[in-house]
């Protein structure tokens, strides 16, 4: 096979170095370095592809928003070499056929690895156990489980898929929403909410859900990972979790890292603006703050974007009636190298663990979130972190274009992405 030289790129911030890739594999990494290719990363980062442990890529059932090649797309161009494909599908993903033609579609795109993520209980019921089993020994090896757009939130179905995962190392994803706390909910419970007239949704519906599956985790002996946390109370649940030695992990999304309910208030366009409707909602800036520095310290594990992608006609309407969700595959770096780095909170080799090698090591993900050494896969991202430049949704290769972002100011730009050694982006646009 040929071989490509990534020419003076900034390995995770660090000296410029040559980075040679044969056959899949970063074969050597030094100064002065050939091959039959040469791609010119001086003044770039290089950062291990980008792995996303909570993608909604639509597809089976809702084509319309998004499908398996076009979330690719968006992924690979946003730096990423593998995702994990939610279940909450039409029809769900909660049988080996499902997960397994999910997986079949991601190879045959091409543009990164979707791992897919196998629902708890049949059809997001909350009634009775899906799959789990059949899922995991499918030709899909699914490790994660999770419910997510709805929780589990019996307690005794809740503890029994934590048993059951146990016997094949996976870890049941909960979204941690109490049903009977969130009847109606529009946006965060507090001040903004109550002068736009909306049903809050109190952050303890939240932190109540997320102190009970720790519990149950920690009393099973198993893996339990806390999907878009977004409360400060959260982080000092899950701080106490880990000070405990249990296994437990969590991650956040980048527009809770960066956004506040206030935009639901005043945004560019007046308020009500349904582009700022996202599950769970967008919280107060102290909740940022607090998001921000359990990220750093690693209270929280990983960045994931929850990209959900939906069509236009179910975002521009009236705010009670519109979908809740934001896609993110295309900013999450530029968005995580505002609010992290930019802040002094996290440097480059920090971004890769949450956003590379921590997300691989949780989902059990082979062949991805490893350090760009000799010998590695060559899942490589370059990046450029000095431009700025205005997010414009109209070139996204999302079929959706509901990002929050729109004609805002965000800086970087991944410029490469490769796949195994083969480039999935070239310049900023798909190989």
């Amino acid at each position: 096979m040929s071989s490509i030289v990534i020419k003076g790129a900034s390995i995770l911030g660090g000296e410029p170095r040559d980075i040679l890739i044969r056959d899949g594999v970063v074969a050597d990494i030094g100064p002065e370095l050939t091959g039959d290719e040469t791609v010119e990363a001086r003044g770039l980062i290089a950062l291990p592809g980008l792995v996303d442990l909570h993608t909604h890529l639509r597809e089976p059932g809702r084509e319309d928003a998004e499908t398996v090649a076009t979330g690719t797309r968006a992924a690979a161009l946003g730096g990423y070499t593998a995702v994990h494909a939610m279940a909450n599908t039409e029809p769900v993903a909660d049988t080996a056929g499902v997960v397994e033609q999910v997986w079949r579609l991601g190879q045959e795109a091409g543009y990164c690895d979707v791992q897919p993520v196998g629902a708890v209980t049949v059809g997001l019921g909350g009634e009775r156990l899906a799959e789990l089993g059949a899922m995991a020994d499918s030709a899909a090896q699914v490790r994660v489980f999770s419910d997510d757009g709805k929780c589990v939130s019996d307690a005794v179905l809740m503890r029994r898929a934590l048993e059951y995962v146990k016997a094949f190392d996976g870890v049941v994803a909960q979204h941690a929403q109490e049903p009977r706390l969130t009847s109606g909910a529009q946006m965060n419970e507090g001040a903004v909410s109550g002068r736009l007239g909306l049903t809050g949704w109190p952050a303890v519906a939240e932190e109540a859900v997320i102190a009970r599956d720790c519990l149950l985790a920690a009393h099973v002996g198993s893996r339990l990972h806390v999907c878009h946390v977004s409360t400060a109370g959260s982080v000092e649940i899950l701080r106490w979790a880990k000070s405990k030695g249990w296994d437990v992990t969590a991650e956040v999304t980048p527009h809770h890292l960066l956004l506040t309910d206030e935009l639901v208030e005043d945004s560019p366009v007046g308020a009500y603006n349904p582009i700022y409707k996202v599950n769970p909602p967008l919280r107060t800036r102290a909740d940022v703050e607090a998001l921000r520095e359990a990220l750093a310290d690693g209270t929280i594990d990983c960045v994931a974007t929850d990209h959900a992608p939906h069509p236009v006609e179910d975002k521009e309407t009236e705010w009670a009636a519109a979908a809740m969700g934001m896609i993110g595959l295309e900013t999450a770096l530029s968005v995580v190298q505002e609010a992290m780095v930019e802040t002094g909170l996290l440097d480059w080799a920090g971004v890769a663990e949450r956003m590379s090698l921590a997300p691989a090591r949780i989902g059990r993900l082979r062949g991805h979130g490893r350090s760009i050494e000799v010998g590695a896969p060559a899942n490589v991202t370059l990046y450029d972190a000095s431009v700025r430049g205005e997010v414009d949704p109209s070139g996204y290769a999302s079929k959706s274009r509901n990002t929050p972002y729109e004609g805002r100011i965000l800086p970087g730009r991944v410029v490469a992405t490769f796949l195994r050694g083969r480039p999935t982006v070239l310049n900023g646009k798909l190989a």
